[in-house]
């Protein structure tokens, strides 16, 4: 069962390497490096890698290894990818724990000091994270309160995502224990689309979870050239992804839990109802005739049989039968689309709140 924590201070200075890899990124760098060297209570070291990009970001990045010894430059001579570049840094990071941190992201004040407070206290602990304030142009004020500390077994954790069947961690706002990262490896190369979810599962197969409960622990920038924007767009893909990344932990014979195959199975139902409900908002919102809504059934009587069986296909062939201008002028469906709004922000609030 998950355990609720006082927060207790930093008793030492512990040290955090940042991997930030870099490409075509060069005009987000200055925002998130100074966000990580300006970091209290904390040692620092940034390792900068710029994947060959064309945009001129490998000069930015010896330009600001030259103005700080903190900074460990890497500038490739030919593009290598990026799972291959966040590896590259993971290999090499030399502090107590370490952040991988896109250059278009950034920490809020203090976000390093209140996660690493949280793994000194907990040993067991292998990463922690909390919540991710989402931005555009210019990073908000973050709140910087802790309310309290969130600690669950690795294999609980593992199994709040099955039932979920998706990812609940952005990114920038892990710190995860450096001798995990090394003990677990890198992103695999085999999960371009979702080796975040696949690499927060294998470390929770060998430690614990912490959460950081109140403060903003990681700006997540959203804009129109982001990658889950461009090359992990579309909800097929991203189902196909999540479902690789559970099956590669919880399946066959590497996986790396006990009770894997039960979890696997929930974890695919969870993620069949999800493309269930993709289909269904389709119809309510008039957008079935752009979404590919053949292939979400498909998918989800792929991973769960029983898919036909269930209310929730019941539900979009009864939205299939009405018609478009039914659902979209009808007084039922206006209050339904009104239900799933409120339902959402519901969601959001709890995930806020909890980070599940």
């Amino acid at each position: 069962m998950s355990r609720r924590l006082t927060p207790l201070p930093l008793v030492r200075r512990p040290s955090v390497t940042v991997v930030m890899p870099c490409y075509n990124y060069g005009h987000y760098l200055p925002r998130a490096v100074t966000s990580v060297l300006s970091q209290p209570e904390v040692d620092v070291d940034v390792i900068l890698i710029d994947d060959a990009s064309p945009d001129g970001s490998g000069d930015v990045v010896r330009a600001m290894a030259a103005s700080d010894p903190r900074i460990r430059p890497i500038v490739h001579e030919r593009n290598r990818g990026h799972i291959a570049t966040y590896n590259e840094g993971l290999e090499r990071a030399e502090g107590d724990y370490v952040v991988l941190l896109s250059a278009d992201d950034a920490l809020p004040a203090g976000a390093l000091s209140r996660a690493t407070a949280l793994l000194d206290a907990e040993p067991s602990v292998g990463f922690v994270y909390g919540h991710p304030v989402v931005f555009a142009d210019d990073p908000p004020p973050a709140p910087t309160g802790i309310r309290d500390w969130t600690v669950w077994g690795g294999e609980e954790w593992i199994e709040r995502r099955c039932q979920k069947g998706e990812n609940c961690i952005m990114n920038p706002e892990v710190v995860m224990r450096t001798s995990v990262q090394h003990a677990i490896g890198g992103y695999d190369p085999a999960l371009p689309h979702s080796g975040d979810l696949e690499m927060w599962m294998r470390a929770a197969a060998v430690a614990d979870v912490g959460r950081v409960n109140g403060p903003g622990q990681g700006y997540y920038r959203v804009h129109e050239m982001s990658m889950q924007r461009t090359v992990n767009a579309g909800h097929v893909a991203d189902l196909r992804g999540r479902l690789d990344a559970f099956a590669k932990v919880l399946a066959g014979p590497d996986a790396r839990v006990a009770r894997g195959e039960q979890l696997f199975a929930t974890a695919r139902r969870s993620l069949a109802l999800a493309a269930l409900g993709y289909a269904r908002l389709a119809y309510e919102h008039g957008r079935a005739e752009l979404e590919p809504i053949n292939e979400y059934l498909a998918f989800a009587e792929e991973v769960w049989p029983e898919a036909r069986q269930s209310r929730q296909w019941s539900a979009v062939a009864r939205r299939a039968r009405l018609g478009a201008a039914r659902l979209q002028h009808g007084i039922v469906w206006k209050g339904r689309r009104a239900l799933t709004d409120i339902e959402n922000r519901i969601s959001w609030h709890q995930w806020r709140r909890n980070g599940m």
